[in-house]
């Protein structure tokens, strides 16, 4: 074997151990520029959930993961809001006076809500956990009473919510849905998990 391939054999070693070289710096550096985001443990612990409500139109929901629970935002209609005027003499709670689960000042009013409109609540039931369905529909359903003015029901036992989160009277949930912290960014933007601004 001659020097000159001995020499040409350890050219071809340093440049492909180069490459490597390179090849793991710039996966080493993929994952330390990916850490300035909020990381999936960072959002369970709490980090604030920014959230795009410019297309929800009226009468719809969207759910949104924050602290590993479910948080819907429900952009109500008119109706909505004019049945839950009538509806105090039948909750267990109308006034959100119960401190289970605390009501943000903002929200303690009939709507449950900063802007009437955006009903925000943990889409969890204070009973034993479940998650409510959807009712919006008024009127005679089955396991809702004939005079269903909209809200939800919780399937496993049978709690009732209106628009606003609140219990019905007689009910296994003892509580009213829970409102989390929330702040309006700008008309489209809501930011939960934080409702003051730095």
């Amino acid at each position: 074997m001659s020097d000159q391939q001995v020499d040409q054999g350890k050219r071809t070693w340093l440049i492909a151990t180069g490459c490597a070289g390179a090849v793991g710096g710039v996966a080493t550096a993929v994952p330390f520029v990916s850490t300035f985001a909020p990381s999936e443990r960072a959002k369970a612990a709490g980090a604030p959930v920014e959230v795009d409500i410019s297309s929800i139109k009226p009468g719809e929901k969207l759910t949104v993961e924050w602290r590993g629970k479910p948080v819907w935002i429900v952009r109500r209609t008119p109706e909505q809001l004019e049945a839950l005027k009538k509806l105090d003499g039948q909750l267990a709670d109308p006034n959100s006076d119960r401190k289970a689960y605390p009501t943000p000042d903002y929200a303690k009013n009939d709507y449950r809500s900063i802007k009437p409109e955006y009903f925000v609540a943990v889409g969890i039931c204070s009973h034993l956990g479940c998650s409510p369905s959807d009712k919006f529909a008024t009127g005679a359903q089955p396991s809702l009473p004939d005079d269903w003015n909209g809200g939800f029901l919780c399937p496993c036992h049978g709690s009732t919510f209106d628009m606003a989160g609140r219990v019905f009277k007689n009910k296994p949930a003892p509580d009213n849905l829970e409102v989390p912290p929330h702040m309006y960014l700008s008309d489209a933007k809501l930011l939960i998990g934080e409702d003051k601004k730095a």
